[in-house]
């Protein structure tokens, strides 16, 4: 946990002053026994109502000066649990942000979502519920135990007796309830997972009538997770019901044998009352460590899982400190090729099978490769390892002469426009949509972007413009107005190479090729990485790269693949028959 160490140092006035001033609040818990039962035997014994009123007024005061001492503690201790949980999520959400692909991959989105929101809460609360607590409630309890002892030590016994045995009733809970927990956690992942999937997919779920399939799925995983959540409740429930039980069998007792004591003179009616007061201290001090224990274990499960991701090395790193700004040596071209592939290889973790075989490419600044092959080809793989979203297992990528993992990763990206297969808006106006790649992109750098994105119409007829607001997702644009939306985005600042991951594939083919002519004439100079199903989308290309299961079977000009590769003709067969 030397994670969460940092957090703390902050917050050290805090971590020292609210157990303190929650200290103070339980002397002042232990004292009023002790005088309500002067009252009783003094004043209420003498009918003496001056003594009433002045130990009344005292009682009146220690217990404000409790309640200002407690609302000092609690404020002191959210200031702490609040302010070291958003830190955490903080810290959490920039490690994420490291993370590669493939970091990416392994943990599903719910399980992070659910470390970052959910797991941080737990820590929180567990940091609020020790700061006011850790100090307050041992005192309490060895406190309410020497008070009734001066009171009458043989009475006391009956503590002796109780006290084991809450003690044992809550160690027993804790060991039923503790393996509950992460079963419970793991749970909620997967429902969590579900209703994600389902959200996203509930266009598609829908359009193959798999409502009925979807529901049952998530019945299932709710079942799990509704199974462990109430056994940890049922187990966890019997708590307080065993603990009051023995509580009330020791009232009885001390009412029994303090009854005898004070009928023999020993004992006063006050000090029964002072001995039941503190036996109801010793219980409640007992429960709040059961309950602090409980806290601290669901706490230290759930930080297990967020020091997982804190521990979790991101398998690509960037060789500079990340400065957002891209040097001169990181642009400087020594080399006539703008991209070259060397015997390249890539596997995604735990596949014994290449995504990408031995794949050599040479690409010449402004030259457009297109990239074609069936599902599962490895054309998304390909354009993915340029940007190091993963790193080739074998071989080497090298960019303007230099290999790309000696490039600072701000740098690198900042060379390349990409445009991924799903197309994605983020919530906010269109030009701040726009301003991704560039910040400080003019309107005129944008109205450029959209116009040769094939976007220029339907912009202009939208509400405010470059002002309109675009919501979560871009939901209020249709599939082709996103996809043009985001090659535009990706054209903002003129980048040296652009990558089109078959991202026109929602666009008619009037369209397709007017933003095809209109990519060959706005960015000339850019070299353009296009991936397409289509055959037409990538025939003029400089180059063809043609893949097949991973494995490259041609490399050509449109008409030259049309002799030499059958994958490619296949292809083009099945398009134009």
């Amino acid at each position: 946990m030397k994670n969460f160490k940092k957090y703390f140092k902050s917050y050290i006035k805090e971590i020292i002053f609210g157990p303190t001033f929650k200290l103070i609040e339980t002397i002042t818990e232990l004292i009023i026994p002790i005088l309500i039962a002067s009252m009783i035997d003094v004043g209420v014994a003498n009918h003496d109502t001056k003594y009433i009123l002045t130990y009344g007024a005292i009682v009146v005061g220690l217990n404000v000066i409790g309640i200002v001492v407690s609302i000092i503690s609690q404020k002191l201790a959210a200031r702490a649990a609040v302010g070291i949980g958003a830190s955490m999520r903080s810290d959490l959400y920039k490690k994420i942000n490291t993370f590669s692909h493939a970091e990416l991959d392994k943990y599903s989105t719910a399980t992070i979502n659910n470390r970052i929101t959910h797991d941080v809460t737990r820590i929180q609360q567990a940091i609020s519920m020790v700061i006011r607590m850790v100090m307050r409630t041992p005192f309490l309890l060895i406190g309410s135990m020497i008070m009734a002892m001066t009171i009458d030590m043989k009475l006391s016994l009956i503590f002796l007796v109780a006290a084991p045995l809450i003690t044992g009733v809550v160690i027993l809970i804790l060991k039923a309830t503790v393996p509950l927990y992460d079963r419970t956690q793991k749970n909620l992942d997967t429902v969590s997972n579900i209703t994600r999937e389902n959200l996203q997919g509930a266009r598609v779920i829908r359009s193959f009538n798999k409502q009925d399939y979807e529901e049952s799925r998530f019945e299932v995983a709710t079942e799990k997770l509704s199974k462990s959540s109430i056994k940890v409740s049922a187990v966890s429930s019997l708590l307080n019901p065993l603990t009051a039980t023995i509580i009330n069998f020791s009232i009885v007792a001390v009412l029994w044998f303090g009854g005898i004591q004070v009928n023999i003179g020993v004992l006063t009616q006050g000090q029964i009352i002072a001995f039941i007061n503190y036996l109801t201290q010793i219980s409640t001090a007992l429960i709040a460590l059961a309950n602090i224990i409980v806290a601290l274990i669901k706490a230290i499960n759930c930080g297990k899982r967020v020091n997982e991701v804190f521990n979790t090395t991101p398998s690509i790193s960037s060789p500079q400190e990340v400065s957002g700004v891209i040097t001169e040596d990181d642009t400087i071209a020594n080399s006539e090729y703008e991209v070259e592939f060397k015997n390249v290889s890539f596997a995604y973790p735990n596949m014994a099978k290449n995504a990408i075989n031995n794949l050599n490419l040479k690409v010449k600044k402004g030259e457009t490769i297109g990239i074609i092959g069936g599902t599962g080809s490895g054309k998304s793989t390909l354009v993915n390892l340029l940007p190091r979203f993963y790193d080739t297992t074998k071989g080497n990528i090298f960019i303007k002469g230099k290999n790309v993992k000696d490039y600072n990763l701000v740098a690198l990206r900042g060379l390349m426009g990409m445009v991924p297969q799903k197309s994605v808006l983020f919530s906010g106006t269109l030009r701040e949509n726009m301003q991704w790649r560039k910040p400080n992109a003019t309107d005129d750098e944008i109205w450029r972007a959209i116009k040769t994105a094939q976007a220029e119409e339907f912009v202009k007829e939208l509400d405010n413009r470059l002002d309109y607001k675009v919501q979560a997702g871009g939901k209020n644009f249709s599939g082709g107005q996103r996809q043009r939306l985001t090659i535009a985005r990706a054209f903002v600042g003129n980048p040296e190479i652009l990558i089109l991951d078959d991202s026109a594939s929602a666009l008619d083919f009037q369209t397709d090729a007017n933003l095809r002519h209109a990519i060959k004439t706005d960015a000339k100079n850019a070299t353009v990485f296009l991936v397409s199903q289509r055959v037409n989308t990538i025939r003029n290309s400089d180059q063809i790269v043609v893949l097949d299961k991973g494995n490259v079977v041609g490399i050509g000009k449109h008409k030259e693949l049309m002799e030499t590769c059958e994958v490619y003709k296949e292809i083009y067969d099945s398009q134009t028959k």
